[in-house]
């Protein structure tokens, strides 16, 4: 399975965090799995923490670094995805990762439930 993490949940990992799903965490753990985290979530995460909008770890680019997740950047064939992808929310960073996960045929391991109103895979919590 190839995974892409939404922001919260890459947040809820590094934290080891209750939150995270039992079956998030076996599934993210499993090292037959592809886990990514978008370069679009580093920046969501560095910007809101900046603003105060987020308590997030103090060097997260090196927690995401000292973990067993790889990063995927956000490439011109992502931001292309962007001008496909309907309207159903504004929030520009989950748009983004919508499109990149759509692009790289990615299951999105998400708990925004506007994210089911496109066509992605999701990864159930159960």
């Amino acid at each position: 399975m190839r995974l892409l993490l939404d922001t919260h949940v890459l947040l809820w990992w590094l934290d080891d965090d209750r939150r995270l799903p039992g079956a998030w965490r076996a599934t993210i753990g499993d090292p037959r799995h592809d886990v990514w985290v978008s370069t679009i979530s580093i920046a969501e995460i560095v910007i809101k923490s900046s603003l105060g909008k987020l308590e997030s770890p103090p060097d997260v680019i090196g927690a995401v670094s000292g973990s067993q997740l790889d990063t995927m950047p956000f490439q011109v064939e992502h931001a292309a995805g962007l001008a496909h992808l309907p309207w159903h929310h504004r929030d520009p960073f989950d748009r983004m990762l919508i499109a990149q996960a759509r692009v790289e045929q990615l299951t999105i391991v998400t708990g925004e439930r506007h994210f089911g109103r496109y066509d992605v895979s999701l990864l159930p919590p159960d």
